[in-house]
Order: C-alpha cells, then sequence, then structure tokens
C-alpha cells in the first residue's frame, strides 16, 4: 500500500467502520466531515488524509487493514 495509514487516522476508521466495507467506511467518514466546525481544524485534517488514502486503496488492501479499536 502506498500511503501509510497513521495511528491518528487508523483510530478514525477503526470509530467510523460500521460497515466493515471501504465504500461504507468512505461514506461514513464523509457525513461525519460534513458536521465539523471550523473549531476542529485537526480532525478535518486527518479525515481528509484517511478518505484520501481510503479512495486511493483497493478492497483488498482494505481487507488487510486492522480496523479493531484499540481505545
Amino acid at each position: 500500500m502506498p500511503n501509510t495509514i497513521t495511528f491518528e487516522e487508523q483510530e478514525l476508521m477503526s470509530i467510523y467502520n460500521a460497515s466493515g466495507t471501504r465504500e461504507g467506511l468512505i461514506r461514513d467518514l464523509s457525513e461525519m466531515r460534513g458536521y465539523l466546525g471550523s473549531e476542529d481544524q485537526e480532525l478535518q485534517v486527518i479525515t481528509d488524509s484517511a478518505l484520501e488514502k481510503l479512495r486511493c486503496m483497493t478492497d483488498a488492501d482494505f481487507a488487510a487493514l486492522d480496523l479493531s479499536s484499540i481505545l
């Protein structure tokens, strides 16, 4: 996978991965992104980066990710 997933991106993906699919996660993160305000700039950056990486990866790459939350 060309883009390494950061710890913060992995945690964000774990939280929003209810569907268990790459497309579902993209949809859910995009929806959440729409609710962020100007005070959430750090979360916006992390979300945008995660979305970009999800859009560039294949479903097989996604299936290989460990998105079990460690929270």
